[in-house]
């Protein structure tokens, strides 16, 4: 009998070889170098995933940036702060830039340093030398003394708050000329504890006013400023009274710590705020934000406000586009998924949210918000677990991340569908994209495509989504016209899918995203 992986069946032929192997030494497809600095760019958070440390993406990211050109690292920064909203590397890459490739970085630097923290973020990353320079050169400090020079006083004092480096630091390097009296008495206040009260600006000298007698109003600064400081019950009431949507979802836990939630008043005010559709659209919050807080919510915290996040998160999730057709969402439940944060161990600073969290997030607004969807969660095989559309976004991704453990299986939803024979217009996979259990030669592709290909010939018009949680350089499904490989939890992703679905979009689109940035 002929060898059947030398000799495929024509449909096996048509996949096309895999290319590489996955971090569990499963074959897989390669994504272009480019695609790999998308994937890094919306999902890189140079933390330790479950397959790879800090150190191995950091390696990976500046090795990839060799490869590609650097307008197209340029236009990288801007999309992964912009679109992506990261943090570390939008910095990563204006440092690299400042390195290699100067003559971008005051094209990208006003774009992707928006705020302090973006700004120290940059000048540790310089300082640390892992993009080969360790001094800033003339000119990095000339645009960091201009960056400082088109911040108001109130905004330099109020990114103050951080160290390693701080603002005060970062002064000291780039010695910034003072153009008004008030900036000038600014920088000697921060960098040499020189106080001429009458010349600062008011809201400093109202939050010295403050430290020195609390009886008086609580200033409008940093919240971060006012944690540092000994206030009593009452001025912390007088905060979470003040608080706008944002701040109150992020800081429950602060205001439990120091007593508000005492006062009856406030914990019904507070969840009259949290669950506000007006203050909820005003703030554009979408369901991840929603997910973070409930997540980080403890046994202390008040039912009123628990309840309050739940029907929050039900009018996020009306933000959540529909799909036209019939959809089936696919979360990864394994193993890899159920024991990683969705943004990477680094001590002090780990998510408590995981990636099987997110998995079960998707798979839950979709089905709350798209009457003709189904759910298919898997790790080694399809779990069966009753889910309604009728329950809330938040009971029904919890009922899905506590399913948890196995090895993955990417290719065990597209099976379960071939063999009922299912007819279907998109399906979404959220994943690691790890999978090994399905693990196959590589002379006809993986399962999880000759699985796809099935299901295309009954449903040639269907679309796959692949969404990675978390940044990989391989994929089980390559992009065609028909396939989209995007990286992420931000809750953009529900646009992108959306779009796609529409036809907007087609596999390759996230590189020609990128492309389309103007520099």
């Amino acid at each position: 009998m002929a060898n059947k992986s030398l000799f495929a069946s024509l449909t096996g032929k048509l996949l096309g070889k895999t290319d590489s192997v996955n971090h569990e030494g499963a074959p897989a497809y390669r994504f272009s170098d480019k695609h790999v600095l998308a994937q890094y760019a919306a999902t890189g958070c140079l933390n330790s995933t479950f397959y790879a440390s800090a150190g191995e993406q950091l390696d990976s990211v500046l090795k990839i940036c060799e490869k590609v050109e650097s307008s197209f690292v340029a236009k990288t920064a801007i999309y992964s702060r912009q679109q992506g909203y990261m943090k570390d590397m939008p910095a990563l890459l204006c440092a690299l830039l400042s390195s290699n490739s100067p003559e971008y970085l005051p094209v990208v630097f006003d774009r992707v340093i928006d705020n302090g923290r973006m700004l120290r973020n940059f000048v540790q990353i310089v300082r640390s030398g892992v993009v080969g320079r360790k001094s800033f050169g003339t000119m990095p400090k000339r645009l960091i003394r201009d960056w400082l020079d088109k911040h108001s006083d109130e905004q330099i004092f109020n990114y103050s708050v951080g160290n390693d480096p701080s603002i005060t630091d970062i002064i000291k390097m780039v010695h910034p000329k003072a153009g008004t009296r008030t900036r000038n008495a600014l920088y000697g206040y921060l960098v040499k504890g020189e106080v001429d009260y009458g010349s600062l600006p008011l809201v400093v000298q109202q939050y010295e006013e403050f430290k020195k007698d609390p009886d008086r109003p609580v200033p409008n600064v940093s919240f971060q400023m006012l944690t540092s400081l000994e206030l009593n019950d009452e001025q912390w009431k007088m905060i979470a009274r003040r608080a706008g949507w944002q701040m109150t979802r992020m800081n429950i836990n602060t205001f439990i710590r120091h007593g508000v939630f005492k006062d009856k008043s406030l914990v019904d005010m507070v969840a009259k705020r949290l669950s506000d559709k007006g203050e909820i659209e005003k703030a554009k919050v979408f369901p991840y934000q929603l997910m973070v807080a409930h997540s980080m919510a403890d046994e202390k915290t008040p039912g009123k406000i628990l309840q309050a996040l739940e029907m929050a998160m039900e009018t996020a999730a009306s933000n959540v586009p529909e799909i036209d057709g019939k959809v089936y969402v696919c979360p990864d439940v394994s193993g890899s998924m159920t024991f990683s944060s969705a943004t990477g161990y680094r001590k002090g600073a780990t998510s408590a949210v995981r990636c099987i969290d997110i998995a079960a997030l998707v798979a839950a607004a979709v089905l709350r918000k798209n009457r003709e969807s189904e759910v298919l969660p898997f790790e080694e095989r399809v779990v069966n677990v009753k889910i309604s559309r009728k329950e809330s976004v938040m009971t029904n991704a919890r009922k899905l991340s506590k399913i948890g453990g196995g090895g993955t299986n990417c290719s065990a939803p597209l099976k379960q569908l071939n063999k009922k024979r299912a007819k279907g217009d998109l399906v979404i996979f959220v994943s690691d994209n790890q999978s090994w259990v399905d693990a196959r030669g590589s002379y006809a592709g993986t399962a999880m495509m000759m699985e796809w290909k099935k299901f295309k010939q009954r449903n040639p018009e269907a679309g796959l989504v692949c969404l990675d949680i978390q940044p990989y350089n391989t994929t089980q499904a390559y992009d065609d016209d028909n396939i989209l490989n995007i990286g992420g939890f931000s809750d953009n992703v529900f646009t992108v899918i959306s779009k796609f679905a529409q036809r907007r979009l087609q596999g390759n689109h996230w590189v020609d995203d990128i492309n389309s940035i103007q520099l």
